[in-house]
């Protein structure tokens, strides 16, 4: 049996992890580019893991920068066969109170920009993987154990509705996204879940909700200060979830999407360029033909 290990992707609040032994630094190049920052990698409980801010350490990415591709191939290449997002996102419900957690189940997309960033593929190699189930349901499951182990408030399931930003909505956007029944609103997570997907690699959301966006009448609108108020006030509770999630998997049955990718190639073998055959080599080399 091959040893547990855990990614995650820390998200604005959370730049570092503590609680690592055999810590270490560790600089990843990728063929898609350098990732956001480097990797801080060791060990909990026996996993192994590896942790990755976002958005660069002092948050300098903006959401429509970020290197997606990078960060998830680099997380295959360090061997993490799990990844956990960890997201500050909008309630845009009145249940879903700033302070607690969403582990969603789905997304919608209302990304305009990052077309490249979504997908591994194209240039010499397609595919299309199944992805009605965005999150990968056991590592969703044990997080949302985690997640009410720790002391969180955590609801299970919800939609995630993924915006372009960097601005927030507007009130006619916020006050739509609503009637469309979706539970909370961010700018990052879906491209890590279609990335993870095509990787081959176990992903879920774990999202912590900050603001109610801007529209609820009686809440005053979401900005910048009011966010990371709620993010220093929860950091060590994302942190304590991180920790008890690292037990769920040292202790429960083991995770893994490999194998999720084998029906999705569509280019015949021979027609795949030498160039995209290098570029997937690690993420679907066993379907190449």
């Amino acid at each position: 049996m091959s040893e547990p290990t855990l990614g995650i992707l820390g998200g604005s609040g959370l730049y570092d992890l503590v609680g690592l032994e055999d810590r270490k630094e560790v600089a990843v190049e990728t063929p898609f580019g350098n990732p956001s920052d480097t990797f801080v990698t060791g060990t909990m409980f026996g996993v192994r893991m590896a942790f990755l801010p976002r958005h660069g350490r002092g948050h300098r990415l903006a959401p429509h920068e970020l290197p997606f591709r990078a960060n998830l191939h680099a997380m295959k290449q360090l061997g993490m066969q799990c990844v956990v997002g960890i997201s500050a996102v909008g309630s845009m419900r009145e249940e879903l109170r700033p302070g607690e957690l969403v582990l969603v189940d789905q997304f919608l997309d209302r990304t305009r920009g990052r077309t490249e960033e979504s997908t591994f593929f194209g240039n010499g190699c397609v595919a299309h993987a199944h992805f009605a189930d965005p999150v990968w349901e056991p590592l969703r499951k044990l997080a949302l154990e985690a997640a009410r182990a720790a002391g969180a408030v955590a609801h299970d399931g919800g939609t995630y509705l993924c915006m372009e930003g960097p601005l927030f909505s507007t009130r006619a956007e916020s006050r739509l996204y609503r009637s469309w029944g979706v539970d909370v609103i961010g700018m990052t997570n879906l491209q890590e879940a279609k990335l993870a997907r095509e990787a081959e690699i176990a992903y879920t959301t774990v999202a912590l909700v900050t603001d109610y966006d801007c529209w609820h009448e009686q809440e005053a609108d979401v900005d910048v200060s009011a966010v990371l108020a709620v993010l220093k006030q929860n950091a060590d509770l994302a942190r304590q979830v991180v920790v008890e999630l690292v037990r769920g998997v040292a202790d429960g049955e083991p995770i893994s999407a490999a194998g999720s990718m084998r029906h999705s190639l569509i280019t015949q073998p021979g027609a795949i360029s030498a160039d995209a055959r290098r570029r997937l080599q690690l993420l679907i080399g066993q379907y190449l033909g």
